[in-house]
């Protein structure tokens, strides 16, 4: 683990983006809470945020954080052929937040993607990346 004891403490924000392709079948069957398994982004949502509060016990080496904000927002494309997905995670921490945010943002993918896979066996996760990382004092 890298000895961030000696940085100093400041407000940190990063915002993590990814996206799963699926079926506009598949994308009407969520919005109309019709998949078996349940509320699909209210689940995916929750699901990223919980990742996100345990990233340090997920990825070797990486600090354990007490995140201090965490969010996870769906937007759908007029293209109706995908859900973007947007972490956004904050601290105010000697380290970043940034793969809090990507754990966010994959975990919430993923959790689609299990709740989705009776219905369609040709969704893919794609595009997952750090879009914006802020620090500011304290």
């Amino acid at each position: 683990m890298v000895d961030v004891s000696s940085k100093p403490v400041s407000r940190r924000e990063a915002v993590a983006r990814g996206e799963i392709r699926l079926k506009t079948e598949t994308l009407d069957l969520i919005e109309a809470q019709q998949i078996a398994k349940g509320n699909v982004l209210a689940t995916a949502r929750l699901a990223g945020i919980m990742a996100a509060k345990r990233t340090g016990e997920l990825i070797p080496l990486c600090h354990p954080l007490p995140i201090t904000h965490c969010e996870v927002e769906f937007d759908i494309p007029e293209s109706r052929d995908r859900v973007v997905i947007t972490a956004t995670a904050r601290i105010t921490a000697r380290t970043g937040v940034e793969m809090e945010a990507l754990t966010a943002t994959s975990v919430a993918a993923l959790t689609i993607y299990d709740m989705c896979k009776a219905v369609d066996q040709s969704m893919v996760i794609s595009e997952v990346r750090l879009v914006k990382k802020i620090k500011s004092e304290v």
